[in-house]
C-alpha cells in the first residue's frame, strides 16, 4: 500500500471523510493561477461555510508552485506535487491533531521517535507561547531537548494582513547517517520538516488587534515526495519509486546515465508531470503567452531544451514515452488524466513542433548578431535576446560561440538574468499571494456577475457555452468560456443588456445544499463535476442561473451596479475571453 492510501485510511479510521482533490486550477480563487496548497480549495469552509461532508476532513491535494521553479534540477525541489492533508472545522483541535500526527508517523510509518522534532510558536506581544502544544508532544515522550521555540517568521500563520490566524507545530525527520544530536538546532539543515500542523486559533483585524475565534480549524500539510524520500532511505528524490520508472525511461531513450546527466533529468521529468496535470485539468489550459497558459509553454520548452542537451532526437516521440509512464502512475488516483490522456499527448507533441521552429529561427538570429559585432565577445544583450525570445540556454549560445572562436559575456547575462527573475517574483508574489484575505466586497460582486454573463451566454450563443476559467480583481473581471468563434458586436451587446437586465430586477441569491446528481439533474451548471463532493452546494440568481460554487456571492444582484464589457478575445483553441468591469 502506497503513502497516499496509508494516510488516507488513517484519518478515516479517526472518522474522517475523504474529499476529493480539487482541480489544479483554481475555479473559485481568481487570486492565483494555481491551487498551491491543500488548504487553499477549503478556504469558504475554514471561514465559517459549513462543508457537506462535515468537519473531519482528509485528501490529496494536487498542487503547483512556481516559486522554486530555477531551483528545479536539485535533489529535492519540483513544480507539481501532492500534499497530504487532514483538517478540522470547529472539531477537535491541538491535542487530537498533535496526537494522531505521531501515532502515523511512528505507528503507521515506524518512524523511530529518536528521528523527530519539533517547532512551536514562541508567542509575541499579542499570542501567549503556544505551551498546549509542547506540552501535548512532551506527553507522547518528546524530550524537551527536541522541542524548539519559534517566532512568527517560522510558526505563525496568517492569510494576509489581517484575517484568521495561529500558531503552528512543526514536525522535523533526521535526514542523515550522522549521529543524532541529542538537541534539536532548527538550523541544522539536516533537519528536514516533513509535516505542519497550523491551529487557526485567533482573528487578527487590520490595527493588530487579536481575538479568539468561535470556531478555531486546524489545517495540516505533508509533503508526499519528500515523505516517501525518507521512508525508502534516499536524499535524492528523484531516486524514490515516484519517480524510478520515470529516469529510468530517460537513460534508456538518451543512453546516458542519470549519475552523470541528473541534472537534465530531473528537469525533464518534473516539468514533463507538471506539464500533464495542467494540460489534463477540466480548465482547458493550452501552451500560449499569458497565466497558466504561459507556464504550461514555458515548463514543455524548457524539458525539450534539455532533451537536446542529452542528444535525445527532438523529433521522436520521446515526450509520449515518458508521458504515458507518469500517466499510468497517476490515472487510478486522477480521473482526468485516464480521461484527458490523449489531450495531453496532443499538447506536447504540438508545443514541441513549435518550439523546434522557434529554435530554428534563433539560430537564424544568432547568425545575424555575430556577423555585426565588432570585437570577440557577444554582448550580454544578445545572449539574453536569445535566451528571453528564442528560448536558448546561455550553455548553448556559449557553445555555439565556442564553435565560432568567440567568448559571450556571461556575467553580464547573469545580471539581467537575475534582474529579470526578481521582476518576475515580484509580479509572481501579487499573482500567488491569495488566501483567506482574497474576497473583498468588490471580489465578491464579481463572482456573481460571472455567473450572471455565464447565464446571458448561454442565452446569446447556446447551451454548449460553459466557463472555462476566471480571474478577479477588486478592478475588474475576466471570463474564460467555450465558443467557436469571436463574438459580434451584435452578440456582446445583448449579453451586456442582458446581465444589466437581471442586475435591475434585484434578483435574490440564494444557496442551498443537496446531493450533487440532484443538483446535476435539476439543471445546475459546474465547471468541474468530477472534483465536487456527492453532497454539493449550489447558488441559483432568481430563475436565470444555477451554479455548483463554492461561494462567496452577493445577496441580490441590485447591488453590482453597471456591468460593462471592455473586451472580447482569444484566450487558446476553442476558448474565448471576457473582460468585464462594474461601474
Amino acid at each position: 500500500m502506497n503513502l497516499k492510501d496509508l494516510y488516507i485510511n488513517f484519518f478515516i479510521s479517526k472518522g474522517h471523510k475523504q474529499i476529493p482533490s480539487a482541480p489544479v486550477v483554481p475555479e473559485n480563487d481568481p487570486t492565483v493561477l494555481f491551487n498551491t496548497a491543500g488548504m487553499q480549495p477549503l478556504i469558504p469552509y475554514l471561514m465559517g461555510q459549513p462543508h457537506p461532508y462535515g468537519t473531519r476532513l482528509v485528501d490529496y491535494q494536487k498542487c503547483i508552485r512556481l516559486t522554486d521553479l530555477d531551483n528545479v534540477g536539485d535533489k529535492t525541489h519540483h513544480t507539481f506535487f501532492e500534499m497530504l492533508g487532514n483538517w478540522s472545522l470547529g472539531d477537535y483541535f491541538k491535542e487530537e491533531s498533535i496526537t494522531w500526527s505521531f501515532e502515523f508517523l511512528t505507528q503507521v510509518l515506524n518512524i523511530p521517535l529518536e528521528r523527530l522534532a519539533v517547532t512551536v510558536f514562541e508567542g509575541d506581544q499579542y499570542i501567549p507561547r503556544d505551551e498546549v502544544s509542547a506540552n501535548v508532544w512532551k506527553s507522547l515522550g518528546m524530550s524537551e531537548d527536541r522541542i524548539a521555540y519559534l517566532g512568527a517568521e517560522h510558526n505563525f500563520w496568517i492569510a494576509g494582513e489581517s484575517g484568521p490566524c495561529g500558531g503552528d507545530t512543526e514536525i522535523f525527520y533526521w535526514r542523515s547517517s550522522d549521529p543524532i544530536p541529542k538537541k534539536f538546532d532548527p538550523e541544522d539543515e539536516r533537519w528536514v520538516e516533513i509535516w505542519n500542523n497550523v491551529f487557526m486559533q485567533y482573528h487578527k483585524d487590520k490595527n493588530g488587534n487579536v481575538t479568539e475565534l468561535a470556531q478555531k480549524n486546524v489545517d495540516t500539510g505533508m509533503g508526499l515526495e519528500r515523505v516517501v524520500a525518507i521512508l525508502e532511505g534516499v536524499d535524492d528524490n528523484y531516486q524514490t519509486s515516484v519517480w524510478k520508472n520515470v529516469i529510468h525511461k530517460i537513460e534508456e531513450i538518451s543512453g546516458l546515465n542519470y549519475s552523470d546527466y541528473s541534472e537534465s533529468m530531473r528537469i525533464i521529468a518534473d516539468h514533463i508531470r507538471t506539464s500533464i496535470f495542467i494540460a489534463a485539468d477540466e480548465a482547458g489550459i493550452r501552451p500560449s503567452n499569458t497565466d497558466q497558459g504561459y507556464i504550461l509553454r514555458r515548463l514543455i520548452r524548457r524539458a525539450i531544451r534539455h532533451a537536446k542537451k542529452l542528444n535525445i532526437p527532438i523529433d521522436s516521440n520521446w515526450e509520449e514515452e515518458i508521458a504515458n509512464i507518469i500517466m499510468d502512475q497517476y490515472e487510478n488516483y486522477y480521473q482526468e488524466i485516464r480521461k484527458n490522456r490523449n489531450v495531453v499527448l496532443s499538447v506536447l507533441k504540438e508545443e514541441k513542433g513549435k518550439f523546434n521552429r522557434t529554435l530554428e529561427k534563433g539560430l537564424k538570429e544568432f547568425e545575424r548578431e555575430v556577423k555585426k559585432i565588432n570585437s570577440n565577445q557577444i554582448p550580454k544583450d544578445i545572449a539574453f535576446r536569445l535566451y528571453d525570445t528564442y528560448g536558448f540556454p546561455i550553455e548553448l549560445t556559449v557553445e555555439l560561440a565556442h564553435e565560432l572562436g568567440l567568448t559571450v559575456d556571461t556575467i553580464g547575462f547573469q545580471e539581467k538574468f537575475k534582474e529579470h527573475q526578481e521582476k518576475s517574483r515580484a509580479g509572481s508574489e501579487q499573482k500567488f499571494k491569495g488566501g483567506l484575505s482574497g474576497d473583498g466586497e468588490m471580489e465578491t460582486k464579481y463572482h456573481t456577475a460571472t455567473h450572471l454573463l455565464n447565464a446571458a451566454l448561454k442565452v446569446v450563443i447556446g447551451p454548449d457555452v460553459h466557463q472555462k476559467g476566471s480571474n478577479i480583481t477588486p478592478e475588474r473581471m475576466r471570463f474564460d468560456f467555450s465558443c467557436d468563434h469571436k463574438l459580434t458586436e451584435e452578440e456582446k451587446t445583448q449579453a451586456e443588456t442582458l446581465v444589466n437586465e437581471w442586475i435591475q430586477e434585484g434578483l435574490e441569491v440564494s444557496i442551498q445544499e443537496m446531493p450533487k446528481q440532484e443538483a446535476i439533474a435539476s439543471g445546475a451548471e459546474c465547471m468541474f463535476i468530477d472534483k465536487y463532493p456527492d453532497i454539493v452546494t449550489v447558488y441559483s440568481i432568481g430563475d436565470v442561473s444555477k451554479e455548483l460554487c463554492g461561494g462567496p456571492h452577493v445577496k441580490n444582484t441590485s447591488e453590482l451596479g453597471h456591468f460593462k464589457i471592455q473586451k472580447e478575445e482569444a484566450s487558446s483553441a476553442g476558448v474565448r475571453r471576457i473582460k468585464a468591469i462594474l461601474e
